[in-house]
């Protein structure tokens, strides 16, 4: 049966989906209760909201988290974690599903990553990993995989956008060829309220691509335009991914470890066999990418 109103977790509310996802949810009818691994830092920024603490690295507050509630939004990953965080998010995966299972949660809704064409990067790797994790697990569980999402504060697409808007000159290694389906985050949002709603035996993955296939170089070339640069481009046909790693670290001013794994993510195609969990909304109309990519510019990174 589809999730009725009632309480949720939303778990990973400060990132950049859940700070957009959250007044969505509580305009549906949802209460929200938001996860967060520093729960009093977050109650200060937004007082108005309810506040518990989510922390993989303390696994007693999963159960604790999870109580009284009908869903769980799982938008937590470890990244910029140092060390393996692979083990890392296969160990928070396997404790929410053991909790969810304990709670009596109805549905897990988990945002991830595009299966590539071709070898998986490391990242991507764990992102797959992790919703083949909670899909095995006793609670039906919706896995949402995405490329890139256009909006202010996404990595990758800020990684685009410092690339775009700071680099001298736009370096084209043969390998940007790769296309991808960027997808904006109002999408996104619609997205997951979708499989809120959906019956719990429709569990299992679906894709959330965008409207239009793209190449990493007209991601590249359609941001910088839309920010008013024009940089010169050089093509580099055997400009090694691992170079090119480090050379968007140095670009990336936030988060370097994040912009370098994400750059190595690049090289192989991340496009869907179909219009995913879209095919099931005929009258939602998905935005263009240069229109997504105009509203991110003048948004502020974090909400």
């Amino acid at each position: 049966m589809p999730t009725a109103p009632g309480t949720i977790l939303l778990a990973g509310a400060t990132g950049f989906v859940g700070r957009n996802l959250y007044p969505a949810l509580c305009a549906a009818g949802y209460v929200v209760r938001c996860g967060s691994r520093d729960p009093d830092s977050a109650r200060r920024k937004h007082p108005d909201r309810d506040w518990v603490r989510f922390d993989a690295d303390l696994p007693r507050s999963v159960p604790a988290a999870l109580a009284g509630t009908k869903a769980a939004i799982y938008l937590v990953h470890h990244l910029a974690a140092a060390g393996d965080y692979e083990a890392h998010e296969e160990r928070a995966a396997v404790g929410l599903s053991v909790a969810a299972a304990a709670a009596g949660v109805e549905r897990i809704v988990y945002l991830g990553g595009v299966l590539p064409r071709g070898r998986a990067s490391k990242h991507l790797r764990s992102r797959l990993h992790t919703g083949l994790v909670l899909r095995s697990g006793p609670t039906p569980t919706f896995e949402l995989r995405a490329s890139m999402i256009v909006g202010a504060g996404s990595d990758s697409f800020e990684l685009a956008k410092e690339i775009s808007t700071r680099a001298p000159v736009l370096l084209f290694p043969d390998w940007l060829a790769s296309r991808s389906q960027p997808v904006a985050i109002a999408d996104v949002v619609v997205a997951i309220l979708t499989a809120l709603r959906l019956p719990t035996a429709a569990g299992g993955v679906y894709a959330l691509p965008g409207p239009e296939t793209l190449s990493a170089r007209e991601i590249l070339r359609r941001i910088a335009r839309a920010a008013g640069n024009h940089p010169p481009a050089l093509r580099l046909p055997f400009l090694p991914r691992s170079v090119a790693g480090q050379l968007v670290a140095r670009l990336a001013r936030r988060t370097p470890a994040v912009g370098r794994e994400l750059a190595l993510g690049l090289g192989t195609d991340l496009t869907a066999a179909d219009d995913g969990i879209f095919a099931l909304l005929p009258d939602h109309v998905r935005q263009p990418f240069d229109d997504a990519v105009r509203q991110a510019l003048c948004a502020p990174s974090y909400l």
